[in-house]
């Protein structure tokens, strides 16, 4: 059953991809036909055709390798500078381009002199390049807002779930107490399970969060929190003490291995399922975005991590970067697992916002091939053209993106290098949700 199981979490990932990648090109190809650009294919996947159906002057059809997709437009590139399309070369680098230019030309028809991509305003053209990712965001957006409003996230209450009997630092074993370790003032003061603290040193508590930054910072200190037990409201007095407790980044994330000298209670919150308002579901999701730039950012620094995690023997770090395959492999994992089938499905909501969301960045990065390098490409042949008219000198006429394309070559070359050591990583050592 778990291997039935597993399969059809990985089928179900690999619909959600696909269904993402097809919002993120429609979104292209509706803005494209507004425009009046002609778009001879939509194509979702890469790879061998494995349907395909024309409809008007479009070709839709899906291909084998289910981890992209495109659409063609007519004219990405203006002609040469001499006016021609094709231009031969002995330079590699001008075949580069030439090769690139050709290719945008390969599908021109009659008529198709005014319908090319190259031709239109740049406003048009950034609407046009910046409109896939846009559906990224929103589906991201959609689907987060499905979990947190609807699913709930599991949230960590001002509420008791434990209360540990002695002190020890933070990462030493709690199920047993060594010798000659003091009782935790949780202990001491008389705090039990399901205790609900309603307020700390006189601060009325929201959640968690509060409760535990109130604690941190009265180390040695007495003070009076009001708890709810019963029904009823009971004030208790502990001492906070002095303790080396889990140190956290900016970003409210655990920093692995690593403690702090704070205030010390003693006690495990309670966890549960709560739903969000819609006000709280816009926080969490733009943390989700700040988180995600930061981990586009620090990308460069994971691939030591992810080469030793190919070719080492140790344990693969869990804020690893993964890939198609690993997400699969993972989406596979939850709906083996034996959590609540709600929550499988929310889990899985998740990741695939997750993704979107991460398409939306990447693809937005100032880079060709990717889209940002097109509406970079756009936006400063629109400054060029107005400098020129403010200083009423001859219009430049359009960027020529195709002399960008050797860079593009390069670009793409360590995406994918990048890609396949993702994917090593995935085979040999993946990431797993247990």
């Amino acid at each position: 059953m778990v291997a039935v199981m597993t399969a059809v979490g990985i089928l179900v990932f690999v619909i959600g991809l696909l269904i993402s990648i097809a919002w993120h090109e429609l979104g292209h190809l509706s803005t494209a036909k507004l425009f009046g650009i002609r778009v001879p294919q939509y194509m979702v996947g890469f790879g061998p055709t494995l349907w395909s159906r024309k409809k008007g002057e479009t070709e839709y059809g899906i291909k084998a390798i289910p981890f992209g997709g495109y659409i063609r437009m007519i004219g990405m590139f203006p002609p040469g500078e001499d006016g021609r399309i094709t231009k031969r070369s002995s330079s590699a680098v001008r075949t580069m381009i030439e090769d690139a230019r050709e290719a945008s030309y390969e599908e021109l028809q009659e008529g198709d002199e005014t319908r090319l991509f190259y031709t239109r305003k740049p406003w048009k053209r950034v609407i046009v390049m910046f409109a896939g990712p846009f559906m990224n965001l929103i589906l991201a957006f959609g689907l987060f807002t499905t979990v947190n409003m609807g699913f709930g996230v599991p949230t960590e209450l001002p509420t008791i779930g434990s209360v540990s009997q002695c002190i020890v630092k933070a990462g030493d074993p709690t199920d047993k107490c060594p010798a000659g370790a003091k009782p935790t003032p949780a202990a001491e003061a008389g705090l039990k399970q399901g205790d609900k603290v309603l307020s700390f040193d006189g601060d009325r508590i929201r959640d968690y969060k509060q409760l535990q930054a109130d604690i941190r910072k009265s180390a040695g200190r007495q003070v009076a929190i009001v708890v709810e037990r019963d029904g009823q409201q009971l004030t208790l007095n502990p001492t906070i003490a002095v303790n080396q407790v889990q140190m956290y980044d900016a970003d409210d994330r655990p920093v692995k291995g690593q403690t702090v000298e704070a205030g010390f209670l003693g006690f495990s919150p309670k966890r549960d399922i709560v739903q969000q308002t819609f006000g709280q579901s816009l926080d969490r999701m733009y943390d989700m975005g700040e988180s995600g730039v930061k981990s586009l950012a620090a990308l460069p620094g994971k691939i030591p991590g992810l080469w030793n995690a190919v070719v080492g023997d140790g344990p693969r770090d869990p804020d690893s970067p993964v890939g198609m395959l690993g997400a699969a492999r993972v989406s596979g994992e939850v709906f083996s697992s034996d959590m609540p089938a709600s929550q499988q499905v929310a889990d899985f909501v998740f990741m695939l916002a997750a993704i979107n969301l991460s398409l939306f960045l990447f693809n937005m990065l100032p880079l060709l091939p990717l889209d940002g390098g097109h509406i970079a490409g756009a936006l400063w042949e629109s400054v060029r053209r107005g400098v020129s008219k403010v200083l009423r000198r001859p219009d430049p006429g359009p960027f020529d993106v195709a002399k960008l394309m050797p860079f593009a070559y390069v670009v793409a070359s360590i995406f994918i290098g990048f890609t396949l050591l993702v994917l090593a990583a995935d085979l040999v050592n993946p990431v797993k949700i247990s």
